[in-house]
């Protein structure tokens, strides 16, 4: 039994614990999931996720509480990471907003809400490297890639820019997959 971590200070965290449950059924693994709101609980992950949501509320939040250290923790030690919109910008190397502490696990730089405000939300079709056929991909105030480091792995991109990536253990996206019913995206982070 795997134990799944879902960050729970903000963002689609029941929609995420669904996608996690789905795509641990679809590649026959038995998987419990774990909402974050204090220290303690991600060493016990064995995945981990990090919602979208406000990223300087989230960066505070988890500074806060503690549960930064952990996080960048169990990056370093190699366990899978699904980071998504704003968790990517939390995650990155430079958020481009001294509001945001990031966290520094992925080598990317990015800029928050590249794709437009709220009205300007859509959803694309993207060729995601790993998967057979295009992931309907959500984009909500989406931030974008716009510099990638060397161990950087770019897995999709929307109008030229970077919108996922993989170092490693860690896959990033500027767009929401817990927002349809396709979980691949959480298979390909969590059990490739």
């Amino acid at each position: 039994m795997l134990t799944a971590g879902v960050i729970a200070v903000q963002g689609d965290v029941a929609e995420h614990a669904a996608a996690i449950r789905r795509a641990a059924e679809r590649h026959g693994e038995s998987v419990t999931v774990e909402e974050i709101r204090t220290a303690g609980v991600v060493p016990e992950c064995d995945l981990l996720l990090m919602p979208g949501g406000e990223s300087t509320t989230i960066s505070r939040l988890l500074r806060e509480e503690g549960i930064d250290e952990e996080i960048r923790a169990h990056a370093a030690a190699g366990k899978p990471m699904l980071v998504t919109c704003a968790g990517l910008i939390v995650a990155s190397r430079d958020a481009k907003d001294d509001r945001v502490t990031t966290l520094d696990i992925l080598d990317v730089s990015v800029d928050r809400n590249a794709f437009g405000r709220q009205k300007d939300s859509f959803e694309a079709g993207l060729d995601v490297t790993g998967l057979e056929e295009p992931f309907p991909a959500v984009f909500i105030r989406a931030p974008a890639i716009d510099e990638v480091g060397d161990q950087i792995d770019v897995l999709a991109t929307f109008d030229g820019r970077p919108v996922a990536v993989r170092a490693d253990n860690v896959v990033g996206t500027a767009f929401h997959p817990e927002l349809t019913d396709d979980s691949r995206v959480h298979g390909l982070a969590f059990f490739r």
